[in-house]
């Protein structure tokens, strides 16, 4: 086998849109290139001083454009175009050959201009707006290094930074102990969720699958008012129907004129489903619904959840980081007695999209690091949470108390 290394004595400057600049940088590239056997080793070759220049420079206008400008209230939230205006503006196409530096950075401009400015003082949203300096650092750090975090030998700091943001949540919601993972997506949390409770209750299924299996029944509350009517949350729908515990085994609870869930309700749906032979397993309550921003009665689903051996689940996606609020962590009385809590921080504390964990009380149990060890984990968002928690922990911590 014949190895041969070839390095560049000059550095090529790259001239832009020139034709024999690309005709340079493609010979630098070769001659940089590592052979083994006739075969590149490594690759295309970047020129790093260029690379370096195009990312200082799209700095600047991330900079300009987005943390400066979009935060101006004289500036617009978007700049609206229909559809096909806009593919024809940007130009999208994938092509056989690269873009030049300048195109590039054009195209972040542009990308940039007719983007809604989720930080812009007037974009309103239920769930998310605004920035928080803190955790867009946070994400470029995590963007730069590009880890892949799924052990601590390749991403030793964002392991042990997961550990102790996890930690912190458990604390807040009254828990001695417990284990946690962070997800994409709160509607992810809900369904890992469903599938540890549904393991708890039928450990044989994850080797002998859904045959012979009971007809399992999922709980979870309905939103009323006059002028509509719809379920909690749709990913609870979609978790059964993943799952195969099947859409119609989904019972929905009726809810009071607020959206909270009805505990009478939830004892009659529960005493039906055994009545016909069915097995019930799982109520997801919830802390803060999507539309009405409903808060259920923890305390007293988690009553009928002990007398029936149901596992309860609290999707406190949005409302969670009550908990951190002096006059507002009422709201979530009782989550402490949760099996399980879905808790989003991009949401209330205004880290970046996505920053959702899913946290389990009873960290003993092994099906919970038999589950962990299945999906991998995600350090990847804990930096982002660990940012926005310590800025808002200080003001918190006075108001944090295990008295329920």
């Amino acid at each position: 086998m014949e190895t041969n290394i070839a390095s560049s004595e000059h550095h090529i400057p790259v001239i832009q849109m020139s034709e024999t600049a690309n005709q340079r940088e493609t010979l630098q590239r070769k001659k940089n290139a590592i052979l083994v056997d006739g075969v590149i080793l490594n690759g295309p070759v970047a020129d790093p001083k260029a690379g370096e220049k195009f990312v200082e420079e799209a700095s600047k206008i991330i900079m300009e454009e987005v943390i400066k400008k979009a935060a101006d209230v004289t500036e617009k939230v978007c700049e609206w175009q229909p559809p096909e205006k806009l593919k024809a503006l940007l130009d999208l196409d994938l092509k056989d050959t690269g873009e030049t530096h300048q195109r590039l950075l054009q195209l972040c401009q542009d990308v940039i201009r007719f983007s809604v400015k989720t930080n812009h003082p007037r974009f309103f949203n239920q769930l998310y707006a605004g920035i928080d300096y803190y955790s867009l650092v946070a994400r470029f750090i995590t963007e730069a290094l590009n880890p892949s975090v799924y052990t601590y030998e390749v991403s030793p700091v964002f392991l042990l930074v997961e550990e102790a943001v996890l930690k912190k949540m458990i604390e807040f919601i009254g828990w001695e102990e417990g284990d946690g993972i962070f997800n994409p997506g709160g509607s992810v949390s809900n369904m890992y969720a469903m599938n540890l409770a549904r393991y708890k209750y039928c450990p044989d299924i994850k080797e002998k699958g859904l045959s012979g299996m009971p007809r399992l029944v999922v709980f979870t509350s309905e939103e009323e008012n006059i002028e509509f009517s719809t379920e909690c949350h749709y990913s609870v729908k979609k978790a059964a129907s993943f799952l195969g515990i099947g859409t119609q085994n989904v019972y929905f609870i009726k809810s009071d004129e607020r959206g909270k869930m009805i505990p009478e309700e939830l004892e009659k749906q529960v005493q039906r489903a055994r009545k016909e032979g069915a097995a019930p397993f799982f109520v997801s309550a919830t802390s803060g619904t999507t539309v009405l921003g409903a808060f259920d009665p923890l305390d007293e689903i988690a009553d009928i959840c002990e007398r029936y051996d149901l596992w309860l689940h609290v999707d406190a996606s949005w409302g969670g980081s009550a908990l951190l609020s002096r006059k507002h962590r009422k709201l979530l009385h009782g989550v402490h007695r949760a099996n399980s809590v879905a808790w989003n921080p991009h949401k209330m504390l205004m880290a970046g999209i996505q920053c959702c964990a899913l946290l389990v009380k009873d960290s003993s149990v092994s099906f919970f690091s038999n589950f962990q060890n299945a999906v991998g984990i995600s350090q990847y968002y804990a930096l982002k949470g660990q940012n926005v928690l310590e800025k808002y922990y200080e003001e918190a911590v006075a108001s944090h108390s295990r008295t329920y």
